[in-house]
């Protein structure tokens, strides 16, 4: 069996806490605190604790989806984007930027989250945006 740690920063939120994900048989199998990182102090959040379940699961989206004649179909990254774009600016153009808003995810990097919000505002000179973690 072939067994590492890998030692890296959670995903969930912006405090910078450290984690140990065990991967055996290139699997991700589970995860726990870094022991020595000052902002954690050996210490995760019950999210820290489950970052690893939803990377192998089943449910899990892995290719772009767009409805065509009712049904989820499978397209190209550069088709899904172009669809999202356009949607996106004749909702913007038809019904103002405020009819738009954007959410974040926990999931996102700081730095993520905050071109999502220079996007709402620059682009759609929308204040409506928001992030999910926010305290």
């Amino acid at each position: 069996m072939d067994y590492k740690l890998v030692r890296t920063t959670c995903p969930y939120c912006g405090c910078g806490c450290e984690m140990m994900l065990e991967v055996a048989n290139g699997k991700l199998i589970g995860t726990f605190p870094a022991k020595n990182n000052p902002m954690n102090n050996g210490k995760l959040c019950i999210k820290g604790w489950n970052a690893h379940e939803f990377v192998h699961s089943p449910e899990r989206l892995t290719k772009p989806l767009i409805r065509k004649n009712g049904e989820l179909t499978e397209v190209s990254y550069d088709e899904a984007l172009d669809y999202t774009a356009a949607k996106l600016a004749e909702i913007r153009d038809t019904h103002g930027g405020d009819s738009v808003a954007f959410l974040t995810s926990a999931r996102c990097t700081n730095e993520e989250s905050y071109l999502t919000q220079k996007l709402c505002r620059a682009g759609f000179q929308s204040n409506n945006v928001d992030h999910c973690a926010r305290l």
